[in-house]
């Protein structure tokens, strides 16, 4: 609001400087060539003619008040009093600077070229003394330096805004990318919260869940799952833990959790040994002679794809059967495949799912050059199955 109010009396000075200097220019061009003599006048009184050329050189000045809106018009405007009136010369050098200023070239060397025109009657009428030449090449030069003068203005002018524009579509752009950045940043912290999370929860709530619905197991058993919760809990803490010492830079906690040792591909068989004693009726099929070989990343995507599949099954389909299968070798791709039977009426847990597990699964497996699909199958089962490259 200070900004939009400041410009109003920006403007409303530099009118008002525009006309005083064309006003009082003129007026001094008036007592310097015409004086008390009335010279240029045939008849009348040189008090009359003096106030009378005063008064068109007012008014040309006051015409400069509109040189914003009408350029074009002031300039045709001012070519009359510059005939008639001595005072009006400066007048007419700031409308055919105004005009340069505000239009295009072409338009601001027509205009001053039929003010160079009118100084044939500004000759005739007021310096007739002088030489023709003189005067005419005098007034073709300073027509010429108010065009290339405002020319040049104007340049300046379009370049200055043209960097204010690059400017600030600069800062629009980095405030994009600075948000674009934000949201990504957010979801990666979404789906790291969710691969480390979910699979544990799921866990505890499976195994909470048996001891629920087996009330009267014999006190060992009871306390060999209150273990195994307490157990699982601690793990999921301590991943969590990692996760947010990861997300925090420069701290000694960032640099041990960047440094703690990934999942690989052996890891798989305590995955699925943990599921299993959780409560999941899962088996492993493990083709891989040297699971031990597979590159880092590898190992990593194929132990996060099996953990999510795990997951879904513990909250979706609990109780029915489930099949792992992972086989590969270099050269020729790591196939994973997780199989179970659907849900049992009844046995889901309440566990609510994010629906963001899957999805975000199939964009990592996308982004490592392999494929992921998954869906019921013609014989009733859910399979999610992925495809990663194994180079040799």
């Amino acid at each position: 609001m200070a900004i939009r109010a400041r410009r109003p009396r920006r403007e409303l000075a530099a009118d008002a400087a525009w006309v005083t200097v064309s006003a009082a220019g003129g007026l001094l061009l008036l007592i310097t060539k015409a004086g008390a003599r009335g010279q240029g006048w045939a008849h009348g009184s040189p008090e009359l003619a003096f106030a009378v050329d005063a008064a068109i050189g007012a008014v040309a000045s006051a015409m400069l008040l509109f040189r914003r809106r009408w350029p074009v018009g002031v300039a045709l405007a001012t070519i009359a009093p510059l005939v008639l009136s001595l005072s009006a010369g400066v007048a007419s050098m700031a409308a055919v600077l105004n005009v340069s200023l505000r239009r295009r070239p072409s338009v601001a060397l027509v205009m001053a070229g039929l003010h160079q025109v009118a100084i044939v009657g500004y000759y005739l009428l007021w310096v007739s003394q002088y030489p023709f030449w003189a005067v005419w090449l005098w007034a073709l030069t300073e027509n010429a330096a108010l065009v290339a003068l405002g020319m040049y203005v104007r340049a300046r002018r379009h370049l200055l805004e043209s960097l204010r524009d690059r400017a600030e579509q600069a800062e629009a752009t980095r405030h994009l990318l600075a948000e674009q950045a934000r949201r990504a940043e957010r979801a990666r912290i979404a789906g790291e919260m969710h691969d480390v999370l979910a699979h544990r929860v799921s866990m505890m709530a499976l195994q909470a869940g048996g001891l629920e619905v087996r009330p009267d197991l014999p006190p060992a058993e009871i306390r060999e799952t209150a273990a195994l919760i307490r157990s699982t809990a601690r793990q999921a803490l301590d991943e969590l833990r990692g996760i947010i010492g990861v997300l925090h830079d420069g701290d000694g906690a960032s640099i041990d959790a960047a440094r703690a040792p990934q999942p690989s591909l052996p890891d798989i068989t305590r995955l699925v040994e943990e599921s299993r004693r959780a409560g999941l009726n899962v088996k492993l099929d493990m083709q891989v002679e040297t699971p031990e070989a597979a590159p880092a990343a590898l190992g990593r995507d194929t132990y996060r794809i099996v953990r999510e599949a795990l997951t879904n099954v513990s909250k979706h389909a609990r109780g029915a059967a489930a099949t792992v299968a992972v086989s590969g070798r270099p050269g020729y791709g790591l196939h994973i495949t997780v199989r179970n039977q659907l849900s049992p009426s009844g046995t889901e847990t309440s566990l609510p799912g994010t629906g963001t597990g899957l999805a975000g699964l199939a964009e990592r497996v996308t982004l490592a050059g392999g494929t992921l699909s998954h869906g019921p199958s013609p014989d009733g089962d859910f399979v999610v199955s992925a495809s990663l490259r194994w180079l040799e």
